[in-house]
């Protein structure tokens, strides 16, 4: 069992609240007191967003499954397939033409190739 350390409305595991505090945040002048509470809001906002697109990954996955046990034992019809994954909003019409620039970026990621 992982011993939990509380920290506000957090249970951190030990050894990444031991990390945390006595390898990572030493010397980058960033209280862990406000690491931790600025975390817990991070998590706050963003945990019900995350449940929500996990819940639509589940359901857009049990479609795709009763689709295909449907048609177990027939040839693929890759234009049906394509059809039906538009109709359930798993794919999307393509969108307009884009550009993207770059801009405060370190020079090794805008200008350099991988």
């Amino acid at each position: 069992m992982t011993n939990r350390v509380q920290k506000g409305g957090l249970q951190i595991a030990e050894i990444l609240y031991q990390l945390i505090e006595n390898e990572i945040a030493p010397g980058t002048g960033v209280e862990t007191d406000h690491f931790w509470s600025a975390f817990e809001s991070i998590l706050d906002d963003l945990a019900p967003k995350n449940r929500a697109l996990l819940a639509r990954r589940d359901a857009l996955q049990a479609q795709i499954d009763d689709w295909h046990r449907g048609r177990a034992g027939q040839p693929h019809d890759a234009a049906a397939y394509k059809a039906f994954l538009q109709e359930i909003g798993y794919l999307l019409p393509e969108g307009g033409d884009f550009r993207i620039t770059t801009a405060n970026v370190d020079e090794e990621i805008a200008a350099q190739a991988g």
